[in-house]
């Protein structure tokens, strides 16, 4: 597969951060929602997350508005209860009533038709269907930073993100996500600051800023199992990033004149080895 020019809008799996760590971990949780369910996966992108989906799943739609994207996806992940979709946010190309779990991450900063977009996601879940969303905290990720990402259209505060999910599910519940050095963290909204971060050395501990970058909810019009506080290793992800590492700088010209160079060095050594000692 030809590999695109990531534009930095969507997580692609060549490039690997703290983000990666972020997404795969939404899409954990996710997963223990979807068994045996049919699934829809908004603004799916690349196409992993549907993919993970898919592994319990009983069907899953992934809809996403870019063309290139749905086509690749498609070639790249191909099962028999898998399908990506061309399709917009508010205007969801799926029957009504059909979907028993929406997940929708990092989408709905986007664009600014939020309340369009919550529509379409109640008119395709089924009476007892769940929602799980995330979405960047304007204040932590923007605000305090000082970040613009030019690809967000309407950032939300969480209070603005509550009132949104509330005026649309008779049940919700909220967790704040953050991560450090690739490892990610969700938790509980209201315990999320009783969360103790340190850093340093043995030469001296700091108590850091505990704040949360990303508000997710989990919604539905009927009562839903629970959603636990969790912590997703990114050790995986950290070797994918060694490994990616080594290559590029075996690959670097630098590396191969020296490598020139030092080689006959290493073989004269071994030679003088075998004949003196």
């Amino acid at each position: 597969m030809t590999k695109k020019k990531s534009t930095g809008e969507r997580l692609e799996f060549y490039q690997f951060s703290n983000v990666t760590v972020e997404h795969l971990h939404r899409y954990a949780i996710a997963e223990e929602f979807v068994t045996n369910k049919v699934v829809l996966d908004i603004a799916s992108g690349e196409g992993y997350g549907s993919h993970i989906l898919s592994k319990k799943a009983l069907e899953v739609f992934g809809v996403d508005i870019d063309v290139e994207s749905v086509n690749e996806a498609s070639k790249k992940y191909r099962k028999n209860n898998l399908k990506f979709i061309v399709g917009s946010a508010d205007k969801i190309p799926i029957e009504s009533n059909s979907i028993d779990v929406v997940v929708s991450f990092e989408t709905i900063e986007h664009h600014d038709k939020h309340h369009e977009m919550l529509q379409e996601i109640k008119r395709v879940l089924k009476k007892d269907g769940i929602l799980l969303m995330s979405s960047p905290d304007k204040k932590y990720y923007s605000d305090l930073t000082g970040q613009n990402n030019p690809f967000h259209v309407k950032e939300l505060y969480f209070h603005e993100f509550k009132v949104l999910i509330d005026s649309y599910f008779n049940f919700t519940n909220y967790f704040f996500q953050n991560s450090f050095n690739l490892n990610s963290y969700i938790w509980k909204s209201d315990l999320f600051s009783s969360n103790k971060v340190y850093s340093g050395s043995e030469l001296n501990i700091v108590s850091e800023l505990n704040f949360p970058v990303y508000n997710i909810v989990i919604g539905s019009d009927i009562d839903y199992p629970e959603m636990q506080n969790s912590f997703f290793n990114g050790c995986e992800i950290n070797g994918r990033i060694y490994d990616d590492f080594i290559k590029k700088v075996k690959s670097s010209n630098t590396f191969k004149v020296g490598k020139v160079i030092v080689y006959p060095l290493f073989v004269t050594k071994k030679i003088i080895k075998r004949l003196f000692l």
